[in-house]
């Protein structure tokens, strides 16, 4: 069965690794075979990741969107390390997102980086209410 996808205007959208770029008005298409895509608003740019939880949202989206995610792999298990180290009550958000690269489930290990990222800016408020709030 197809996937329907609807863009905004100027909305972007990765699939398989290509960055595409809607024109200046909506536009609806079908996906009709298996691929990986990220809509924008699921899409953490490098310059964008001045965290860790975020620099660690942007190598699970590389695991998601590479072939061979080795390299990858190898820098999440680093980046999770770090974040331990620095803040062990962040465990129980790593071990749901190593439970679901370890099925296999990428799209919703992204999904538990976004939840990581919000315990991150919430411990973040909590040692300084003015940084927390980016």
């Amino acid at each position: 069965m197809p996937l329907r996808i609807e863009l905004k205007p100027n909305e972007r959208l990765i699939i398989n690794g290509a960055l595409i770029r809607n024109g200046d008005r909506r536009s609806v298409f079908m996906i009709e075979n298996q691929c990986k895509f990220l809509r924008e608003s699921e899409i953490i740019f490098e310059t964008e990741a001045d965290t860790a939880a975020k620099r660690l949202c942007v190598t699970l989206q590389l695991i998601y969107l590479a072939d061979n995610p080795l390299e990858a792999d190898d820098l999440f298990v680093r980046q999770a390390n770090q974040m331990l180290e620095a803040a062990p009550s962040m465990a129980p958000y790593i071990l749901a997102i190593q439970d679901e690269l370890a099925a296999r489930q990428f799209h919703r290990a992204i999904k538990r980086g976004r939840d990581l990222i919000a315990y991150e800016r919430s411990l973040q408020q909590r040692l300084d209410p003015a940084r927390g709030e980016t």
